[in-house]
């Protein structure tokens, strides 16, 4: 699929510093991109270049005024990239305590293609929450991107640094443009 536009919203982790990886790849395949993300978020990215390379403002609060405007186009897919262990317990949920999580929890209940490519530990992994979290989103239509089928598991506990480098963003991309377009057929 091309020209869609893609929601992407980024949580709290190492691979955060790299989100411009996913916003290269909706660009390559003529998407148009935006970028929320989560309080914590903002630490790890690059804000300015990422707003010159979408051309939107990174949004990581409510509208500054009640009667302002969205200025995004309606999102095609939504991927949530990197997903903390903190977040993907809170979207599954349906927890809203923050405009990323306000955003995802709309855009899911809106039925728009979603990915969610979590960024978690293996120890955090193991967890019944965790586990439980998971299931829950899959049940619900979200593509978790993890497990051996989706050639993506979580790392060995201190070692998420050398991982960030492997994190898949352009398979987050194929994934939600294709489940995307197959949504639209």
């Amino acid at each position: 699929m091309t020209g869609g536009h893609l929601q992407i919203v980024v949580c709290g982790a190492g691979p955060a510093a790299d989100v411009t990886r996913l916003v290269s790849a909706a660009q390559e395949h003529t998407w148009t991109a935006a970028v929320t993300a989560t309080p914590n978020a903002t630490s790890f990215m690059d804000v300015p270049a990422i707003e010159e390379l979408t051309g939107a403002p990174v949004r990581s609060s409510y509208r500054a005024s009640p009667g302002a405007r969205r200025s995004l186009p309606a999102a095609d897919a939504l991927v949530i990239a990197p997903a903390t262990y903190n977040s993907i317990n809170k979207i599954a949920l349906g927890l809203a305590d923050n405009y990323a999580m306000t955003s995802v929890a709309e855009l899911i209940g809106r039925q728009v293609s979603t990915v969610v490519v979590p960024f978690v530990n293996a120890a955090l992994a193991t967890r019944l929450p965790f586990r439980r979290a998971v299931a829950s989103l899959r049940d619900e239509g979200v593509h978790v991107l993890l497990g051996p089928e989706d050639g993506w598991e979580p790392h060995p506990p201190g070692s998420g640094t050398d991982r960030q480098r492997a994190f898949p963003w352009a398979t987050a991309f194929e994934t939600a443009a294709r489940r995307a377009h197959e949504a639209q057929t």
